[in-house]
């Protein structure tokens, strides 16, 4: 059964920084692109930043420069680091694995429950 879990979310003040992680258990050796997703309260969920098969990183132009994305290592997926966070960061975090290379086990996707981040 594979699980996703996400930490590190909080409240912060505008200016602030917080470090989100996603911990995976589960997951077989497969080579995985993943991302973080936020979704604001009543808004629709936007892409934030991942990296793809290849390790290829990419961000939204608005956390470009403010945000870093690192893999982790063994049941650390991925991190995080947000740094000058604003308001309109505020939202719900999700890890999210978008697809995997390797054995036909690894062709899924998967997603962890959200960590809250409140920006004021």
């Amino acid at each position: 059964h594979v699980q996703l879990v996400e930490s590190g979310g909080g409240s912060v003040q505008a200016g602030g920084s917080l470090r989100l992680s996603c911990v995976g258990s589960g997951l077989r050796d497969c080579t995985y692109a993943m991302s973080w997703h936020r979704q604001p309260t009543g808004k629709e969920r936007e892409f934030v930043a991942g990296f793809d098969l290849d390790g290829k990183l990419s961000y939204t132009d608005s956390v470009k420069g403010r945000f870093t994305l690192s893999k982790g290592d063994g049941k650390n997926l991925v991190d995080l680091q947000m740094h000058s966070l604003k308001p309109e960061d505020s939202a719900m975090y999700y890890c999210k694995i978008d697809w995997g290379r390797g054995p036909w086990y690894c062709w899924r996707t998967y997603e962890g429950q959200g960590t809250q981040v409140t920006v004021s």
